[in-house]
């Protein structure tokens, strides 16, 4: 029985305008293409969708219906790099990872051994832990595949955790509206519906070969999902490209000293993820990050193949030389090489915990 938690973050793009901006908390907004060039919603908030507005919405048209809409110009570059650290937070529990986009992503935590196993607090933490670090919230379904998982994910957002344990999955399914499967769009659900097909357990009164007949090869497809099963494996190689810890503090550290001191226990904490590891790694580089009050962050790398303590104490000095603010948060990490790809098992070196040096 694997242990599959889908994490999808609430309207993605308008949550990291509104951390970045408090003034637009509470307004409806949006992130797209000015109206006046046939712009296009790309994402909005929950005070914009009530007024109708959608995604892929021509601005114009969402002007229409919210006058009063705000509509910021998007920032991929920004996206992505919110996008990549909460993959750093995924990492922290499984390497078996599958994006489906720069927000949402479903794990495979069957083997992960924390929080003893328990794929629940498991999501319990992750959620936590990026609405802490990130300031933004991620909505996640756990279930036993993943049909069942992202279908729950979905079914207490904004900032919600639906759990599907698999001796509930018979009766959840059976209520299952056949609008909530994906790949059955509206023009197959109001067919469906003219049918007499409202939930799933409509639809299993019908054979295999009937629904392949009514709806080709997705219908073979329907026979299995009506019945809550789904053998499709998270799709990851289960390589990293890095390893890193950070905090986020109560108080913000205002000098270097306490920069420092912070960044030698997360030395100590990045050594025992690394005794995590087997062989099929090697160091290639390491990397300072820290997070000012305002948000924004710096981020100083240098190549490394030992990841010396002596390596990280520069790096941080430079973060301090080119902004000496106050920070929220420190984070510390190496990146990978992985070796399998190009070695053959025999030739692996060893374990990456005899490599990662903390001599000065």
């Amino acid at each position: 029985m694997r242990k599959i938690i889908h994490c999808d973050c609430d309207c993605f793009y308008a949550s990291v305008e509104m951390r970045d901006d408090p003034n637009l908390r509470g307004r409806p907004i949006a992130v797209g293409g000015s109206s006046d060039r046939r712009g296009v919603i790309s994402t909005c908030n929950y005070e914009a969708r009530s007024f109708g507005v959608r995604s892929a919405m021509p601005t114009a048209q969402a002007k229409k219906l919210c006058p009063d809409l705000i509509v910021v110009p998007g920032n991929m570059k920004k996206y992505r790099e919110v996008s990549a650290q909460i993959r750093e937070i995924f990492l922290s529990y499984t390497d078996f990872i599958e994006p489906l986009s720069l927000d949402e992503a479903y794990l495979d935590v069957t083997d992960s051994p924390h929080c003893n196993g328990s794929a629940t607090l498991i999501a319990q933490e992750i959620r936590a832990r990026v609405q802490q670090d990130l300031g933004i919230t991620i909505s996640a379904g756990v279930a036993p595949n993943k049909f069942l998982a992202k279908i729950a994910s979905d079914w207490q957002k904004p900032d919600g955790l639906t759990v599907i344990h698999p001796n509930a999955v018979e009766d959840f399914v059976l209520r299952l509206p056949i609008k909530k499967i994906h790949g059955v769009g509206r023009v197959t659900a109001e067919k469906m519906q003219r049918q007499g097909i409202r939930t799933c357990s409509d639809l299993r009164r019908y054979s295999q070969i009937e629904l392949a007949q009514k709806y080709g090869k997705f219908g073979n497809r329907l026979y299995q999902l009506c019945r809550g099963i789904d053998d499709r494996k998270v799709s990851s190689d289960g390589s990293r490209k890095s390893v890193s810890v950070e905090r986020t503090f109560r108080d913000d550290l205002i000098n270097l000293e306490s920069w420092q001191e912070e960044m030698i226990n997360l030395y100590g904490r990045l050594q025992e993820r690394m005794e995590k590891l087997g062989e099929r790694y090697e160091i290639s580089g390491a990397i300072v990050k820290v997070k000012y009050a305002d948000f924004t962050q710096s981020t100083h790398e240098r190549a490394s193949k030992a990841g010396r303590i002596s390596e990280f104490k520069q790096l941080l000095e430079q973060c301090w030389e080119k902004r000496s603010d106050p920070i929220r948060l420190l984070g510390v990490g190496i990146k990978l090489k992985d070796l399998r790809a190009e070695l053959g098992p025999e030739q692996l070196p060893l374990p990456l915990r005899y490599r990662l040096s903390s001599n000065t």
